[in-house]
């Protein structure tokens, strides 16, 4: 969806489109790898961000870029733009991670802390739940009973004592209803209706398949040399900083759900410093965005029961594989987002209530807490939308000074839900009634996990691979 967003405004056409899908898909599948391997090693999926696209939306608006009349070249300009905003933001998240700042940051971090972060990570990505499938709803509503069905009330249902329904529900429901959504398209259901609707529910508007090539390798600059800009590189620095946020409430959901200890200050630095490696090659191999945990990917833990790091680097390798195939990376393009839109009301749930399942370290008979994270909510889930509702109507932020760089700072920073939250609820919780308070935050079972070698499980999940901690020693 990033791409088809995105690539339009920069002046593409469908065949830069599919490049652009390709290159997303390769560079996701390596990311992966590198985390799943030095990184956490949680079994998380580092997908694109949407984080980016307020400061990658400012460099399209750029005038010197506006102004060209080519429409292809004015891509070309435009994504080599990006990426050298990428390449030199992407410091920020080595700097922060392998210096391991970021891990003495988080010992200001507490499960009281954590609720309201974790939780936004995926209530404050409400917009793309119903809101998306209303736009389609002969195709979202059955997609999203179809999946409830399938994956929770039989889930019990077994073949030669495998769960297949637990574990394949998501695969079995997308084939169904995309059949489904095909059948409706070639009847031509759709041949009257409106344009959003059509390009809702049609299987046959992404025009990909016919513009990818059969096999294509993305390789580092592949757009051209890219271009440097200190204005373009600041602004980008916000998204860099909020995807950072988002993806250390993301890491947590996904030890949780995955059945392993809190990462330790140590491990979560060290994922951030491989973050931020990705976050270079998206800038080297140009894939129009920057890197995050993919949160629909960590529900998808909870749904299937599926914590298996191997498991997540095996779709790594397909990711590779069918990015080079192009046509095959097109055809699942065709899938119409409303299916997916159904599926994340899903994991985007499950992803809050793990947040929410923190709570039970703390103490809820706190008036201290219950104000702490009733605060933290509301306004992770207000100011983002104001500044939502504010950029829709005027379209610009809340903040249009002259200065470009720091509108960007600006509106990036509070138009994520998780950042906003966790300002507020680190803030207040290291600075409300703290000395008498540590019980109430839930340190006492938070403290064990907060060193590598504080409990005998977190060598199990997070020792390195190969031997290498006898190089890299843990903090």
């Amino acid at each position: 969806m990033i791409p088809t967003m995105l690539v339009q405004l920069m002046g593409g056409n469908d065949n830069d489109k599919a490049k652009v899908v390709q290159t997303l898909l390769f560079v996701t599948g390596i990311k992966t790898l590198l985390q799943t391997l030095f990184g956490t090693r949680l079994p998380t999926i580092m997908g694109g961000s949407y984080a980016y696209v307020v400061p990658i939306l400012s460099i399209i608006r750029d005038p010197s870029l506006v102004q060209i009349a080519d429409g292809h070249t004015r891509f070309l300009q435009t994504m080599r733009a990006i990426q050298g905003s990428l390449i030199v933001s992407s410091s920020i998240q080595i700097i922060l991670g392998y210096s391991q700042l970021w891990a003495i940051c988080s010992r200001f971090f507490s499960p009281l802390g954590m609720v309201p972060v974790i939780a936004l990570v995926g209530l404050g990505l409400f917009e793309r739940g119903f809101p998306v499938v209303g736009k389609c709803v002969e195709i979202g509503l059955p997609m999203l009973i179809l999946f409830v069905a399938l994956s929770q009330y039989l889930k019990h249902v077994h073949v030669r004592h495998v769960p297949v329904l637990e574990r394949f529900s998501m695969l079995m429901c997308i084939a169904l209803v995309w059949v489904y959504a095909h059948i409706l398209t070639a009847s031509g259901a759709y041949k009257h209706t409106a344009l959003v609707t059509q390009i809702n529910c049609r299987t046959d508007l992404a025009n990909l398949i016919s513009s990818s090539q059969w096999i294509s390798i993305p390789y580092p600059l592949q757009w051209g040399a890219p271009t440097f800009s200190a204005d373009h590189a600041f602004g980008m620095m916000a998204a860099v900083l909020v995807s950072l946020i988002e993806t250390t409430g993301a890491f947590q959901a996904a030890a949780r759900l995955a059945s392993a200890t809190p990462p330790p200050a140590y491990v979560l630095s060290r994922g951030i410093g491989w973050q931020g490696i990705g976050t270079l090659l998206d800038g080297l191999f140009g894939t129009g965005t920057g890197s995050t945990v993919s949160v629909e990917n960590v529900g998808l833990l909870g749904s299937t029961r599926v914590g298996s790091r191997r498991v997540i680097q095996i779709s790594a390798g397909f990711m590779i594989f069918f990015s080079m195939l192009g046509k095959f990376g097109a055809l699942f393009a065709s899938i119409p987002f409303t299916i997916f839109a159904a599926i994340y009301c899903v994991m985007f749930g499950i992803v809050a209530a793990v947040g929410l399942s923190f709570m039970q370290f703390t103490n809820m008979n706190s008036m201290r807490n219950l104000f702490i994270i009733g605060v933290s909510l509301f306004l992770g889930l207000s100011i983002p939308e104001y500044f939502s509702r504010y950029s829709t109507s005027s379209r610009q932020g809340p903040a249009h000074t002259k200065a470009g760089w720091f509108n960007d700072y600006i509106n990036t920073i509070f138009s994520s839900p998780p950042t906003v939250a966790l300002f507020v609820s680190v803030l207040l919780d290291n600075t409300l009634d703290v000395r008498d308070a540590a019980r109430d935050r839930g340190m006492p079972w938070w403290a064990r996990f907060r060193t590598f070698r504080g409990d005998s499980r977190n060598e199990e999940f997070y020792t390195l691979p190969f031997n290498l901690n006898r190089f890299f020693p843990p903090s």
